[in-house]
C-alpha cells in the first residue's frame, strides 16, 4: 500500500528523532525513500522549520529535527492514540 505524503513526512521526522542528525543517505535508507523524493520532502520540512540542515565539510550536510518538529511528532502521536481511524497509519 502506498504511503501518503503526510505519512512519509512523519516517517522522516521519526527517523531523525530516533537516530539524531543524519546524512541524506542514512535518512533515505531508514525512511525507505528514493533520493529525489527525499530531497523535496526535506526542503518542505526545512521551509516549515521542522528540520534543520547543518553543513559540514564542503558538500556534506547533516539533517536534524527541530523543537518544532519534535512537537509536531508528539501531537501526531497523541492524535493517533485518540482517533481509531489513525490506528492504520504507522506513526
Amino acid at each position: 500500500m502506498r504511503r501518503s505524503t503526510f505519512e512519509v513526512q512523519i516517517g522522516i521526522l521519526n527517523v531523525l528523532a530516533q537516530y539524531g542528525p543524519l546524512k541524506l543517505t542514512h535518512i533515505m535508507y531508514n525512511a525507505n525513500l528514493n533520493c529525489n523524493g527525499l530531497k523535496q520532502l526535506l526542503d518542505h520540512l526545512i521551509s516549515h522549520g521542522l528540520v534543520e540542515e547543518q553543513k559540514l565539510r564542503k558538500k556534506r550536510k547533516l539533517y536534524s529535527i527541530t523543537e518544532k518538529g519534535q512537537r509536531v511528532l508528539e501531537y501526531t502521536r497523541k492524535l493517533g492514540n485518540s482517533l481509531p481511524v489513525m490506528e492504520s497509519i504507522r506513526i
